[in-house]
């Protein structure tokens, strides 16, 4: 190590994504083994990148607070050095609970899809996205899920509470994947990749469609792949499940067992409710270690949680658990809310990094902002993980070889006490000290 730089957002302290500078680089004996020991000659998987989504309630709610403020949100997340460097993105196809209703992009029977119109997001999702991406200086790294097929196409005759795709349809709903693609291509928003369903297993009193694990391995299999590839999509991933940790395994253990559907799919898309068993994440790795994982949605359920900290160590927790078992980017879910944490058209309230308060025109900062950006900012994509193995048990950590020679070392507090430890790398080591309910990168310099 040459210098190392250390940045630190702590509880019971004015230290938000604070850089303290840097900290004395200390050689060590022969034999001297560190509490958290890096080794470079480990690798992992490479970084995606880090982001948020787009949803209609996201760009509704800035459309409602000072052109100011919109412009500080923007920069708040996508400004490359101002901002938590995001570089990946989510948008729902057509209508999700995060919207301000139900809504599809073609009128009702229309199997020819001949209506397909998208002029729906251009009233705010779509200046969003176009303003994030100027802040950003390019594009993102776009994932686009759907919530439910139109009503006509399932089988309770509506968008919410479930229902099935009927298979009638399902050729009819899979080239609806490509005209949306198509539709923001044309916007300029290119789509990186397409998720078949959000929270497949899941009846909902919102925007849902429940599939099977068979029934998603055969709409791939005989219906998304073979389209996307005809309609020159061939390059656009396609990700399974798009649900959460407890049941991955099994899911994906019935698509990817299968080479044909296997064959159209780049991996696998998970979310956080309800398990934080994160070595199902790695079983999943270990079954498919050809195939990718990637995190698409996060959030804190139940309301806006203004001033909390353990919304933020959730997100620190998750997101070290995750890396650690080869999930290659990580995407918060909606990256700004109202005061309700909304607006959700059926009360599904929320909590977001940042929420904007549309009645006294104020942003508020929440813990989880802060968190999320000791990854965001300093492990860029490309990065890759280095091999670490810890012997303190009250420490949580990741660490990562960036593009540019340097390494993010991302160290978690979650107690109630000052922990000392010390971290080693080759011939060199440091002594950290972290504050009770804190969390620290480490910019290391080789």
């Amino acid at each position: 190590m040459k210098q190392v730089q250390m940045i630190v957002t702590a509880k019971d302290s004015g230290e938000r994504l604070t850089d303290k500078g840097s900290v004395p680089v200390l050689s060590r004996t022969s034999g001297e083994v560190a509490d958290v020991e890096l080794d470079l000659s480990t690798k992992y998987q490479s970084v995606i990148g880090f982001g948020g989504a787009f949803t209609e309630s996201a760009a509704y709610t800035l459309s409602r607070v000072s052109a100011k403020n919109r412009e500080k949100v923007i920069r708040s997340y996508f400004d490359p050095t101002e901002g938590l460097g995001y570089s990946i993105g989510r948008v729902h196809i057509h209508s999700c609970d995060f919207a301000l209703g139900n809504y599809t992009y073609v009128a009702d029977n229309d199997t020819e899809l001949s209506t397909f119109d998208i002029s729906h997001d251009h009233q705010w999702v779509l200046p969003l996205i176009k303003d994030a991406m100027k802040v950003k200086g390019g594009s993102f790294t776009m994932l686009a899920s759907p919530w439910s097929p139109p009503a006509w196409m399932k089988t309770n005759g509506e968008m919410n509470n479930g229902g099935q795709l009927k298979e009638e349809y399902a050729h009819v709903w899979a080239r609806y994947f490509t005209k949306f693609i198509e539709a923001y291509g044309k916007e300029g928003i290119p789509i990186w990749g397409v998720t078949v369903q959000n929270e497949p297993a899941a009846v909902q009193t919102w925007d849902s469609c429940i599939y099977s694990a068979e029934e998603e391995r055969d709409f791939i299999k005989n219906h998304l792949g073979p389209i996307m590839h005809s309609e020159g999509y061939e390059e656009v991933k396609i990700l399974i499940v798009d649900h959460n940790r407890d049941i991955i395994v099994d899911r994906a253990s019935v698509v990817l067992s299968d080479p044909e559907a296997a064959k159209y799919v780049w991996g696998t898309g998970i979310h956080w409710y309800v398990s934080e068993d994160f070595g199902n994440v790695g079983k999943v790795h270990e079954l498919f270690p050809d195939k990718h994982l990637l995190l698409t949605e996060g959030c804190q359920e139940g309301g806006v949680k203004l001033g909390e900290w353990f919304t933020g160590e959730r997100y620190g927790r998750n997101m070290i658990g995750d890396l650690n078992n080869w999930i290659e980017g990580y995407l918060d879910w909606n990256i700004v809310l109202d005061e309700m944490g909304g607006p959700n058209h059926v009360g599904n309230y929320c909590d977001a990094p940042i929420i904007a308060d549309t009645v006294t025109d104020t942003i508020h900062y929440n813990s989880s902002y802060y968190y999320i950006g000791h990854f965001s900012k300093y492990i860029a994509p490309g990065a890759v993980r280095i091999g670490q193995t810890s012997k303190i048990n009250s420490l949580q950590s990741t660490a990562f070889l960036n593009p540019d020679g340097n390494i993010a070392v991302v160290v978690m507090n979650e107690t109630d006490d000052v922990q000392k430890a010390t971290l080693g790398l080759e011939e060199s080591k440091l002594e950290v000290e972290l504050q009770p309910h804190s969390i620290a990168t480490y910019i290391i310099t080789k």
